[in-house]
């Protein structure tokens, strides 16, 4: 579409050395942080979540759209620029005190990783920081996330 930029992770993945060493840089920035969960957001947060978590020794717990967990969950609605969504996790998940990471691909306007930081913070997880590979920081999605760091490897806007 003419006049939309859309920033993408596609040629991060197909690089097998550039995605290795993505993962590196998270792990290696949280690996004595005592994280004890990272939270990943549907769906690409899903791609750098799993191999974080487990070079940290952490668990990893889905953040997901409405309707695609089994079980009990526990949901938190967000504004998005086009209207309202929803964020769902686990009854049971995280336990309050725990200490964990939100990671997805992208911040744009904030509104998932903000409704995921207070879905954690409502039954008590203490969330260190959030992460993210791309920032689009012309939409100050930074913003929306209150006083809770932001780490991103790269500003998109750039």
């Amino acid at each position: 579409m003419a006049g939309i930029l859309f920033q993408d992770i596609t040629t991060l993945l197909l690089d097998t050395k550039a995605f290795k060493d993505t993962i590196d840089l998270f792990v290696e920035r949280y690996k004595d942080k005592e994280i004890s969960v990272v939270a990943g957001i549907e769906a690409r947060g899903f791609i750098f979540g799993p191999p974080i978590a487990l070079a940290i020794g952490a668990k990893f717990v889905p953040m997901r759209k409405p309707n695609k967990l089994p079980g009990k969950v526990i949901s938190e609605e967000y504004s998005l620029e086009y209207g309202t969504d929803i964020m769902e996790m686990h009854v049971g998940a995280v336990e309050a005190g725990e200490r964990a990471l939100v990671i997805d691909d992208l911040i744009a306007t904030g509104g998932t990783l903000g409704a995921a930081l207070r879905l954690l913070e409502r039954v008590g997880v203490h969330v260190v920081e959030c992460a993210c590979v791309i920032e689009l920081p012309g939409l100050k999605g930074r913003e929306r996330l209150g006083d809770k760091p932001l780490f991103v490897l790269v500003n998109g806007d750039a």
